[in-house]
């Protein structure tokens, strides 16, 4: 979903819900121009620096809330489930706003989404895209993380097994994140070129709802011969 979601907030108005590296850097130039003693064309605190402040504030709220599933139980079903419906519902507040304020997908003709719903459609997309990175992170795959692959590319190069002929689970599930986001990318700027960015945004609500869904299926993790049998000496014991 994470190159699912920047596509759409990408081509409209150049921010990363999910990748805030590049919107922490957008700021760092913006701070640079305010201080600037010289002359730029233009104001000094551009539409798409407020756009990546705002971004980054709510990618931090979406994150913070993941502490929720620490209290819960980050590896539970139930937690996976709950924040995943919380993501799907964040992607679907963003779209009905993009819906309401009827403002274009693309930024071609001038900055776009500068309405107060526009601010809070992004907001809400990153919101989601920092819960998602947490419980990702949380979740501790080989994926590493659900968000950034710039470290999923440097572990994928420097995997002592990169050129094995079989199957590898530490290099081929890293090659299965980067293809994701490929692919994730491609349909969402499909889908914006068709359907417009508010529908696309619906479009992944129920790509959302059907991830949750999955993780209610998903196998509980087997408990180790050694533990199984460690606690049933000391229930012997009591």
């Amino acid at each position: 979903m994470t190159g699912f979601v920047d596509s759409v907030t990408f081509t409209a108005v150049m921010v990363w819900c999910g990748f805030q590296t590049g919107n922490t850097i957008e700021l760092a130039l913006a701070l640079a121009r305010l201080f600037s003693l010289e002359q730029t064309p233009g104001p000094r605190f551009r539409v798409v620096d407020r756009q990546s402040l705002a971004s980054i504030l709510a990618f931090l709220v979406g994150a913070f809330a993941g502490r929720i599933g620490d209290r819960i139980g980050s590896r539970t079903r139930l937690w996976l489930f709950l924040g995943t419906v919380i993501q799907a519902l964040c992607l679907l507040a963003a779209g009905l706003l993009l819906w309401k304020t009827g403002q274009p997908s693309f930024s071609t003709e001038g900055p776009t989404w500068i309405s107060v719903e526009g601010y809070a459609a992004i907001a809400f997309a990153s919101a989601s895209m920092g819960l998602q990175g947490i419980m990702g992170k949380r979740v501790n795959t080989q994926f590493a993380t659900t968000i950034v692959l710039t470290t999923v590319w440097c572990e994928l190069m420097a995997d002592p097994k990169l050129f094995c002929l079989r199957y590898v689970k530490s290099r081929d599930l890293k090659v299965v994140a980067v293809t994701a986001l490929f692919l994730g990318g491609f349909t969402g700027r499909a889908l914006v070129d068709k359907v417009g960015s508010s529908t696309t945004f619906l479009i992944g609500t129920v790509f959302r709802i059907l991830i949750a869904l999955l993780w209610l299926g998903v196998a509980a993790k087997p408990i180790p011969a050694t533990s199984a049998s460690a606690e049933k000496k000391g229930d012997e014991r009591v």
